[in-house]
């Protein structure tokens, strides 16, 4: 069990927004889903309330916690949202599984290459994390001087073991025929035949092509107006930056529940 991963109750468990999915599942133990983050460490800490509350009421028993990446970017907290995702995941690592998404790739790759990285990171969100870290006045038309002094800036101001915490995030974790993954796995070939590039960015034939081998995917990346669960695909991603809405998943007992 858990137990007390969040700062902050929730409140009693939401009530299913969607019909419970009951699918051939088999993953080796319950676990629970959560969407694009993107900053938003209130309706986080609130979601996890809820899995808390969810876990307690049921006695679910050793569940994993799994983040679908995109915890930086457009929020305005994303710099307090990724140290409490490291601290959490540190203190439990056999428990609390933690994605990449691309804004995170983005954001490494600004800190690697910020003349060449830096203006489409800031153009997708980089900027409002680059503020929540203190630093300000920089956009997508920066220089290069400004963009290697913002780089230099946001160095010195990750906590310690943040950096390489942020560079060895899994791309995917599975639990039986349930596959967790930021943006998608190509329908046309195997689960563990999938690129980089797919795992992070997704790919066109994704949303179009259910699978064909009994696997389910559950996924971020792509925002949905509610979440949805067809055709080998569980999308989780309700843009909690603008809509508010974090959505969390339980998968347990050969069901999937919003909780």
């Amino acid at each position: 069990m858990l137990g007390n991963i969040s700062n902050k109750r929730g409140g009693a468990a939401s009530s299913i927004n969607l019909r419970p999915l009951q699918v051939e599942m088999s993953p080796e133990r319950p676990f629970y889903a959560i969407g694009d983050v993107h900053g938003c460490l209130d309706q986080m800490i609130t979601a996890l309330g809820r899995v808390d509350d969810d876990i307690e009421a049921l006695e679910i028993a050793e569940p994993t916690l799994v983040f679908l990446g995109d915890y930086v970017d457009r929020g305005k907290r994303s710099a307090e949202v990724l140290e409490y995702l490291l601290n959490l995941s540190l203190s439990d690592p056999d428990a609390v599984v933690c994605l990449m998404g691309n804004h995170e790739r983005m954001m490494l790759d600004f800190l690697d290459q910020p003349q060449k990285s830096g203006p489409r990171w800031l153009r997708y969100g980089g900027m409002e994390t680059l503020e929540s870290y203190g630093i300000t006045g920089v956009d997508a038309d920066a220089s290069t001087e400004e963009l290697y002094e913002a780089c230099e800036e946001l160095w010195d101001a990750l906590p310690e073991g943040l950096e390489p915490w942020l560079r060895f995030l899994p791309l995917r974790w599975s639990s039986g025929n349930l596959h967790c993954v930021h943006a998608a796995l190509d329908p046309t070939h195997t689960i563990k035949q999938q690129s980089t590039e797919v795992m992070l960015w997704g790919c066109d034939s994704f949303m179009k092509t259910p699978r064909d081998d009994g696997n389910w995917v559950v996924h971020g990346h792509t925002v949905v107006d509610r979440p949805v669960w067809e055709h080998s695909r569980v999308s989780l991603d309700t843009g909690c930056y603008f809509t508010n809405e974090l959505t969390a998943a339980a998968f347990t007992n050969n069901t999937c529940r919003i909780v």
